[in-house]
């Protein structure tokens, strides 16, 4: 199971030259950063555990891993979300049929409290009566994450020696912020002078920064976080994210996802602009795996962009 030594592609994205990652080859139950997160848990003995038990939306690439995952390993797998639509229920596609199909468990919970979130939820009223469980916060933030990410990490240094590149950035959008903190610490506790840009794609950048204190509270060791143009809604369509998604599809020749992918390539174009980055410098973006996502997110834009 290849969680690890992605390649690296040299490509051309309006008139500048960038590398990617290609995180999304890697294998197709755990590509892109789910892969590096969930590395650990393939690597450690959990042999005790009889139970895996997460939460999050009904389409979150984590969802999918973490069903592949638990089936690998024989675990029940609790998946625990705030709604599922009629029409999701009725039609499952994308990352929730799938993990249907390796057979998770998915709950919706309907009786949150005012103000309450999922995770106070199963804080209080799920994990203190389970027992032999792994519980595993949305999308893998956690410790846990980092063993993988740390190898993401040399990969990179190891793709940089080879190619005799001394000076780079590397890229990638944020939902909890993960990755992109803990490769920025990586680096850093590598003695290498990388810069990690990301951006906010769920709930701003003050939710984003509060993401990265609850894992690590040494502001030294975050990365950078590139300011969006413009307040994005997570999960809503809009017209400069697929416009952009298909300019890479012909230009660059990979296909990306659509929920992350676009805005990270929106905020990063953007901020070379106006850093005035030379458009030869070397800058390293990590592909987001998490393809599957886009058999739902793919029609959504058809409909609603692809008119006569």
């Amino acid at each position: 199971m290849l969680l690890n030594s992605s390649p690296v592609d040299k490509i051309t994205f309006n008139n500048r030259t960038f590398f990617i990652k290609r995180d999304d080859l890697l294998h197709e139950s755990f590509s892109g950063n789910k892969a590096r997160k969930f590395y650990s848990f393939l690597e450690i003995d959990f042999s005790e555990c009889k139970k895996l038990i997460s939460y999050g939306s009904a389409q979150a690439n984590s969802l999918y891993s973490f069903s592949a995952l638990a089936k690998l390993k024989d675990w029940q797998f609790d998946y625990y979300v705030s709604h599922i639509s009629d029409l999701m229920k009725q039609n499952p596609k994308g990352n929730y049929r799938a993990a249907l199909e390796n057979g998770a468990n998915i709950i919706e919970v309907s009786e949150l409290e005012p103000e309450e979130t999922l995770e106070q939820y199963l804080d209080c009223k799920i994990i203190p009566n389970e027992k032999n469980h792994l519980f595993v916060p949305e999308g893998g933030r956690c410790q846990y994450a980092k063993m993988g990410i740390d190898l993401l990490a040399q990969e990179i240094i190891s793709w940089a020696q080879d190619n005799c590149i001394n000076v780079f950035k590397v890229a990638l959008p944020a939902g909890t912020g993960t990755t992109a903190l803990f490769l920025q610490q990586a680096f850093i506790e590598m003695n290498m002078n990388i810069e990690v840009l990301t951006c906010a794609c769920v709930g701003g950048d003050s939710y984003l920064k509060k993401q990265f204190f609850e894992l690590c509270a040494d502001e030294s060791l975050h990365p950078t976080i590139m300011a969006s143009s413009k307040k994005y809604h997570f999960g809503k369509l809009y017209r400069a994210f697929y416009d952009i998604w298909q300019d890479l599809n012909v230009q660059a020749e990979i296909e990306f996802e659509l929920l992350y992918d676009p805005l990270g390539w929106l905020t990063l174009l953007n901020y070379v602009s106006d850093q005035n980055i030379p458009v030869d410098y070397p800058i390293l973006y990590i592909h987001q795996g998490g393809l599957l996502g886009n058999e739902t997110m793919l029609p959504r834009y058809q409909r609603k962009y692809d008119k006569p």
